[in-house]
């Protein structure tokens, strides 16, 4: 049993495998922000969907966010400020995205489950800073 212990974490302590943690954590943004950069009037829709204006602006404030955080993260520059910035982002699009509390019945589950995954997002972002700051003696 401890050989395989060791194995295993001898696998999973890899750097590769941190970074593609890393980068798992960050798809959605990556995706996200790619997406909205190559399609900038649906972006801009979005931004107006949900009330934000000037909705150009911010359309294009997302883009950069989502992306030079997930730059941040991948690159080890100052890994910690780019978790924070899309914890916090993660937090603010989730009461503004997926308010449960005030859709039909019918959507609830389905938007509440999208709220609480994006909570775990935020999570493992807040890890990510934690760590990297120091606690629990990384860093």
């Amino acid at each position: 049993m401890l050989e395989l212990v060791q194995e295993v974490r001898s696998v999973f302590t890899a750097p590769w495998v941190h970074w593609l943690a890393l980068l798992f954590l960050c798809a959605a943004y990556l995706q996200g922000a790619f997406d909205k950069a190559r399609d900038f009037p649906a972006a801009v829709a979005e931004m107006q969907h949900f009330g934000l204006s000037p909705a150009a602006p911010m359309a294009a404030a997302v883009i950069v966010m989502e992306f030079a955080a997930s730059a941040m993260i991948l690159a080890n520059y100052h890994r910690w400020l780019g978790a924070l910035a899309l914890a916090g982002f993660t937090v603010m699009a989730n009461f503004l995205a997926d308010r449960f509390w005030s859709v039909p019945q019918s959507e609830r589950v389905t938007v509440a489950n999208s709220f609480f995954e994006h909570w775990g997002l935020a999570g493992g972002f807040l890890l990510v800073a934690w760590y990297d700051l120091g606690g629990a003696n990384g860093g």
